[in-house]
C-alpha cells in the first residue's frame, strides 16, 4: 500500500508555494499555503467562500477562520498566520471578490474546484519540482503535522487539531522516519 507522506523538507515545501507564485497562479498558492499551515482536510478548504477568509467591512484578511469539519462535524478554530495572510492578501489584490464567492474558485465553471483538479493542480507541480515521494492534496495536512511536531508541538495538541480518535493515529499522521528516532537518541545527552 502506498501510504501518503507528508512534505519533509521545508525548502520543498517553499518551493511548491514558489512555484506557483512565479507562475501567477494565486489561487494554486493559496491552496498549498493554507493547506500546510491549516491541517484542514481538501475537502474542507475547497468549501471556503471569500466571506470566511476576508472581513468585507474592515477590507483586510480575518485572523482566524471557523470550520465545521464535513467528515467529524466538529467545530475547528484556525488562526491564518502571516504566510496565509500574505498570500490571501495577493490572491485578493489580482481578482474581484465576492463575499459569496468560492475561494478555490474554476475559472471556467465560477464554482469551486473539485477535488479532482485540486489533486491534478498540487501534482502536476510536485512531479514539475520532481518532488519524493509522491505528494498530494493529503500530503498537505500531513505536512503541517510532520513540521509542527518537529517543531515541538505536543502530539497530544496535533491530536486535538486534526480530530483524531486515537494517538495511534496521529502518530502515523506525523510520518515518523527512523531517521527522526535517531534524532531523538543522539541529541539526548546527560552529561555536562
Amino acid at each position: 500500500m502506498n501510504t501518503t507522506q507528508p512534505i519533509r523538507s521545508k525548502k520543498q515545501v517553499s518551493a511548491l508555494s514558489r512555484y506557483f507564485l512565479l507562475r501567477g497562479e494565486h489561487r494554486n498558492r493559496v491552496l498549498v499555503v493554507m493547506g500546510v499551515h491549516t491541517a484542514l482536510r481538501i475537502g474542507d478548504l475547497l468549501r471556503l467562500r471569500w466571506r470566511d477568509v476576508y472581513d468585507f467591512d474592515l477590507r483586510r484578511v480575518r485572523k482566524e477562520i471557523c470550520v465545521t469539519e464535513k467528515k467529524t462535524k466538529k467545530r475547528q478554530i484556525v488562526a491564518l498566520n502571516r504566510d496565509i495572510a500574505g498570500a490571501l492578501a495577493l490572491y485578493a489584490a489580482q481578482k474581484e471578490i465576492r463575499p459569496d464567492g468560492a475561494l478555490f474558485e474554476s475559472r471556467r465553471t465560477g464554482e469551486a474546484i473539485s477535488r479532482i483538479q485540486a489533486y491534478r493542480v498540487i501534482r502536476a507541480a510536485a512531479d514539475a519540482l520532481k518532488m519524493q515521494p509522491r505528494v498530494s492534496c493529503h500530503s498537505l495536512r500531513k505536512t503541517f503535522g510532520y513540521h509542527a511536531w518537529k517543531d515541538g508541538v505536543s502530539p497530544v495538541v496535533l491530536m486535538d487539531i486534526f480530530n483524531h480518535s486515537s494517538f495511534d493515529v496521529t502518530r502515523r499522521y506525523l510520518g515518523v522516519t527512523q531517521d527522526d528516532k535517531n534524532d531523538a537518541y543522539l541529541k539526548l545527552s546527560f552529561s555536562g
